[in-house]
């Protein structure tokens, strides 16, 4: 007897039976960069459709979000200065205090998580405190728990520590439940490989070093074991969400984390992923939205719950006509 497993491909009714991965609007969580000053509504060339905004004109995007049915942001701060240990991330004042505290009020209804890292804040770049021409881990710890505490007190819904600190999700845990902010969850850039995928986001959030590359915190895209090291610590020390960062290039270990850990998997289609998509489509080489699409649902395929992505709007209009 022959098996005819195309019986159950015959037709789009069939097909959309035995489906076994669907995206939908809530697996979505949207980027949004916020700079500091007036009037800003500047589109960034190397990640067209994405573009950064000042508090004062981030209203007509929440609200565009808000019609699609998209919950949930990640907040990205552009300061107006910037000094050598990134002390704007703590300032009660800063953008990110402000843009959660607008958020809260006037969009109550989108969950805010906020990035937490440095490199946006700091003078040369880098994700922490600079000693001997390298990030001192020990030294940014302290400085991270100010940050989070900061945003928590801002109303942030949930923190996502980015830099690969040693020991950062210990540190972020002890710091809101000693603050009575235990309520709120962290998800952690736990596997953050140093990628080449991520530089359309450093002309988004003006995050590129000064000098040297970040090898030496984030990890080696050759190592796959070492993610379940780093996983397993991140686990160990409290994070309620596990991320991986990059995607597509990364979807063995989004299976790895799914795998092994009780515990909800995210990822971060990160900008270059973003950009060589709407690239390739500008000059008419690819299908746009079926390429964003099955990239998207190789994510969920592979494992992820959670799926951070400068697509989410353009998704979520997919998703709404279809």
């Amino acid at each position: 007897m022959m098996n005819r497993t195309r019986r159950l491909r015959k037709t789009e009714n069939i097909r959309r039976l035995v489906r076994e991965n669907r995206l939908h609007i809530d697996d979505l969580i949207y980027p949004l960069f916020i700079e500091e000053g007036q009037g800003i509504e500047t589109e960034i060339e190397s990640m067209p459709g994405i573009k950064r905004f000042s508090l004062d004109t981030i209203s007509k995007e929440l609200d565009e979000i808000c019609e699609l049915g998209i919950s949930a942001v990640l907040l990205f701060g552009i300061p107006a200065s910037k000094d050598e240990i990134g002390s704007e991330t703590w300032n009660e004042q800063g953008i990110i205090q402000r843009t959660i505290r607008y958020i809260k009020k006037h969009y109550p209804g989108i969950y805010v998580i906020t990035d937490v890292c440095f490199c946006e804040y700091t003078s040369h770049g880098h994700c922490g405190i600079i000693h001997d021409n390298d990030v001192d881990n020990d030294a940014t710890l302290a400085n991270l728990a100010k940050q989070v505490v900061s945003h928590a007190r801002a109303g942030a819904d949930m923190v996502a520590p980015s830099g690969m600190m040693d020991g950062m999700i210990a540190t972020i845990r002890q710091a809101l439940d000693e603050t009575g902010y235990y309520k709120i969850p962290v998800m952690s850039y736990a596997v953050k490989y140093a990628s080449a995928f991520y530089g359309p986001f450093r002309d988004a959030a003006d995050s590129t070093p000064s000098f040297g590359d970040r090898r030496t915190y984030q990890m080696d895209p050759a190592n796959r074991d070492e993610a379940l090291r780093e996983a397993t610590f991140d686990d160990q020390e409290g994070a309620d969400i596990l991320m991986v960062k990059p995607a597509l290039s990364y979807l063995d270990i989004i299976r790895d984390l799914k795998n092994n850990f009780d515990r909800p998997v995210a990822c971060y289609n990160v900008s270059g992923e973003y950009a060589m998509v709407k690239a390739a489509s500008a000059k008419g080489w690819i299908d746009e939205e079926k390429v964003m699409m099955e990239s998207l649902l190789s994510m969920k395929r592979a494992g992820a719950d959670l799926i951070i992505t400068y697509f989410a709007k353009d998704v979520a209009r997919c998703l709404l006509k279809n």
